[in-house]
């Protein structure tokens, strides 16, 4: 019998208790302990409450001595939590993003290659079997492309707490973008070659803009942009945006929007519900051929996204291919490569914001 993966669980927040659900419920991991600052005060599950807690995570590290780190803080403690793991001989999973620069994350992969750990970024759509239908289907509209997403929330309560928190480190745009550009990368194919950036500060409860906007062009010629604001003032019209347009036609997700002019004062906006932000729904696939009149030759095909996982559902299968991963020695290159180039997009488009030049990657 294979022994277990022994893991230690950095960050007990909403994404840290999604991981190490995952880890309790899957027959190759066990956990070795939870960490956090506050973590005597961590309202936990009753699944896990049991595990070893520690407020230091050097301390936890040099006692429990796993096999594998969970990094689910601030991002900017990613790099340096990562470089300490794979020091002491742990291979890491890590939520997105890879680090707050894009020297760090090279200083990340880096070492994952010289000491040979395996290096699991969180992107999340990349176990989605929606979205990897939404990709799939994206390479077959010709070339270029023309991509537009966007994932704006309406937060407010707890939500905003968390947001304002985050937003003493890093942009939506950076947060969140990561995701997308990934997306619009593994679409082209293609090399990013120049970027721009707008962006607006619009509270006064926080220090940096907590709305922006990318531009993006690839050396195929396909473009994308994405936008991203959080906050109690954000618009939920038009919030969740998924849509390419390429010569042969088009792909859109397309979620309905229930209840829409419906009153709300205490619910959680639909914009801030983390089970939105993956779900698909169903594939709206348009083609663009004409007859000799013009007319359109195909009608809207529905491409319809049965059963999809929840946010839980998809925790579990990030984790699974990280036991994976360290079992079957997968090669991670392609993926850790992927992780430094989305964040060189995304911290290009906050450049440009603040030069208020184009970024010309190299």
């Amino acid at each position: 019998m294979t022994d277990p993966v022994r893991v230690l669980v950095v960050g007990v927040g909403h994404m840290g208790l999604s991981h190490a659900l995952a880890y309790h419920r899957l027959d190759g991991f066990q956990i070795v302990g939870l960490v956090a600052r506050s973590i005597a005060k961590a309202d936990l599950p009753a699944e896990l409450v049991d595990y070893p807690r520690f407020a230091d995570y050097g301390a936890a590290l040099a006692e429990t001595r796993p096999d594998a780190v969970s990094i689910n803080t601030w991002t900017d403690t990613h790099a340096e939590f990562a470089l300490q793991a794979m020091d002491a001989g742990a291979h890491v999973f890590m939520e997105k993003p890879i680090a707050t620069t894009v020297e760090d994350a090279e200083r990340v992969v880096a070492r994952a290659k010289e000491t040979g750990r395996k290096l699991v970024i969180g992107y999340i759509l990349r176990v989605h079997p929606s979205w990897v239908k939404f990709i799939e289907v994206a390479k077959t509209l010709g070339k270029p492309l023309v991509m537009r997403m966007n994932l704006n929330q309406q937060s407010s309560g707890p939500s905003w707490t968390w947001h304002k928190n985050l937003l003493q480190s890093l942009s939506p745009v950076v947060d969140c973008g990561v995701h997308y550009v990934d997306v619009m990368c593994q679409m082209t194919g293609a090399k990013p070659v120049r970027v721009h950036g707008i962006g607006a500060r619009l509270s006064s409860e926080v220090a940096i803009h907590n709305y922006g906007h990318l531009h993006v062009v690839f050396d195929d010629g396909s473009v994308g942009w994405y936008e991203a604001g959080w906050g109690p003032m954000m618009s939920e019209v038009a919030y969740f945006v998924k849509d390419v347009v390429g010569p042969k036609g088009c792909v859109s997700i397309v979620v309905p929007q229930d209840g829409q002019g419906e009153a709300r004062t205490d619910a959680i906006s639909e914009s801030a519900d983390i089970d939105q932000h993956t779900k698909t729904n169903a594939l709206k696939l348009h083609s663009a051929a004409i007859d000799a009149n013009n007319h359109f030759v195909d009608k809207d095909r529905w491409i319809t996204m049965a059963d999809e996982p929840g946010h839980q559902d998809l925790c579990d299968r990030e984790q699974e291919f990280f036991l994976r991963a360290i079992r079957e020695d997968l090669d991670l290159t392609d993926s850790m490569q992927a992780a430094i180039d989305s964040l060189r997009i995304v911290l290009a488009a906050d450049e440009s914001f603040r030069t208020g030049e184009v970024v010309k990657l190299s």
